[in-house]
C-alpha cells in the first residue's frame, strides 16, 4: 500500500492506494470520531464492495443509504434524501459520511458532509478509475443544476481517501476508459514525463495492468495534491485542473446527464483545447496530433456529437465557474507538462475549434 498526502496543514489527509485495502479497519480507527457514521453508495457498487467495508467498520455498527446510480441523480432531489436519512437519526456534529462509490457517490455525499451542521467530516472509498484519480481529491463537492453542471457546491475536504484498486477490476470497460481522461490530462498539464510513459503504457493500463495502474493511480493522486495544496480554493493554479472541463461539462449538460460520461465528454474537451492552443500557435500541430493518438489509444472519442451544435455549446460554455464578466476562460497548453488559464484569445479562433474549421490565419 502507498500513502501520499494532500498537505494543507491541520486538515491534510492521507490518500491511500492499493489493492484489497477498504476492508482494513485501521484505515478507520484514527479518522472516527463517533460510532455516528452513515455509508452513502448505490446498488450497483453495494453489491459488490459494501460487505467488506462493513466488516472493517463492524465495530462502529454503520448506517446505510443507497441512493440512485448516474449523474443524472446528482442533483438536490438526492441531497436532500441524504440529509433527511442524517437528521432522521439524529446523527450530530462528530458523525461521518462514507462515500462509498464513483464520482456521483463521492461529490454529492461530499456536499452533503459540507452542509449538513455547517460541516462534518468524511472520507472518500472511490470505486472507480475517474473518482480514484480525481474527483475523490481535492474538497470540490457539487450537484448538478439543470442550467448547469457542478454549479452548486462547496469546498470540503475528506478526512482521508482510500482507493483501492481492486474495486477496478469490476468496472465496466467504458467506465474505466473514461477515468483514463483524467489520467492523460494530469501529463498535459504538469507532467510531460508522465505524458510520455502514458504514450508508451497505454496497452498496459488498458489491460488494467497492476504494477501499470498502481503507478498511473499514484502519479495522478500526487500531481492533484502537489496542486491542491499550492491552491486549495482554486484561486489560480488550481484552474489548470479543468484541462478540458469547460467544453466537457458543455457536452453533458446539452447532450443530457448520464448520455456521455464525464470522462468521455472531458477527453474531447481536451482535444478542443488542444486544437486551440494550436491556433494560438501555443503548441505546434505535432503535439496536437500526438495529444488526439492517446485520447484514442485510450478508447476515448474526440470528437463533439453530431447533435450539439456549436452555437449551442458556446452558449453552454458561458455558465461555467471560470467565466468573467461574461468571457469564456479557458484552460489552454503552453507546451507539453505546462498549461494556463485565460480568456484572452479571439472569437474567431474558439468558433472555429468548434467547427473544426481550417484556420483562416495558417
Amino acid at each position: 500500500m502507498l500513502k501520499l498526502e494532500v498537505g494543507l496543514g491541520d486538515r491534510s489527509y492521507p490518500i491511500h492506494v492499493g489493492r484489497g485495502i477498504l476492508g482494513n479497519p485501521e484505515l478507520y480507527t484514527s479518522v472516527l470520531r463517533s460510532r455516528q457514521i452513515l455509508v452513502v453508495s448505490n446498488p450497483t457498487i453495494a453489491a459488490l464492495w459494501l460487505a467488506p467495508l462493513k466488516n472493517a467498520l463492524a465495530e462502529w455498527a454503520p448506517q446505510t443509504l443507497l441512493i440512485s446510480d448516474g449523474e443524472e441523480h446528482k442533483n438536490l432531489t438526492t441531497l436532500e434524501s441524504i440529509l433527511t436519512r442524517l437528521l432522521e437519526l439524529r446523527f450530530d456534529r462528530n458523525c461521518t459520511l462514507v462515500a462509498l462509490g464513483g464520482g456521483v457517490v463521492g461529490d454529492i455525499t461530499g456536499f452533503a458532509a459540507a452542509v449538513y451542521q455547517r460541516g462534518v467530516q468524511f472520507i472518500q472509498i472511490p470505486t472507480t478509475l475517474l473518482a480514484q484519480v480525481d474527483s475523490s481529491v481535492g474538497g470540490k463537492t457539487a450537484v448538478n443544476h439543470p442550467l448547469g453542471k457542478n454549479m452548486i457546491g462547496a469546498f470540503h475536504q475528506p478526512r482521508a481517501v482510500i482507493a483501492d484498486l481492486a474495486t477496478l477490476g469490476t468496472l465496466p470497460e467504458r467506465e474505466f476508459a473514461a477515468g483514463l481522461a483524467e489520467v492523460i490530462k494530469y501529463g498535459l498539464i504538469r507532467d510531460a514525463h508522465f505524458f510520455e510513459w502514458l504514450e508508451a503504457n497505454m496497452a498496459r493500463l488498458r489491460a488494467r495492468d497492476p504494477e501499470a495502474l498502481t503507478h498511473a493511480v499514484a502519479r495522478s493522486c500526487r500531481v492533484k495534491s502537489e496542486v491542491v495544496a499550492i491552491d486549495e480554493l482554486e484561486s489560480g493554479l488550481r484552474e489548470i485542473l479543468n484541462l478540458g472541463h469547460t467544453f466537457g461539462h458543455a457536452i453533458e449538460t446539452g447532450t443530457g446527464y448520464g448520455t456521455w460520461l464525464h470522462g468521455e465528454a472531458v477527453a474531447v474537451g481536451m482535444s478542443l483545447a488542444a486544437d486551440l492552443s494550436c491556433r494560438l500557435g501555443r503548441i505546434d500541430s505535432y503535439l496536437c496530433g500526438r495529444i488526439d493518438r492517446l485520447i484514442r489509444a485510450a478508447g476515448l472519442p474526440v470528437d463533439l456529437p453530431q447533435d450539439l451544435d456549436p452555437a449551442h455549446m458556446l452558449d453552454l460554455m458561458r455558465v461555467d465557474k471560470k467565466t468573467r464578466d461574461g468571457r469564456v476562460r479557458l484552460v489552454l497548453l503552453e507546451r507539453l507538462g505546462a498549461a494556463h488559464v485565460t480568456a484572452d484569445y479571439p472569437p474567431g479562433a474558439l468558433d472555429a475549434t468548434l467547427a473544426r474549421a481550417p484556420d483562416a490565419t495558417a
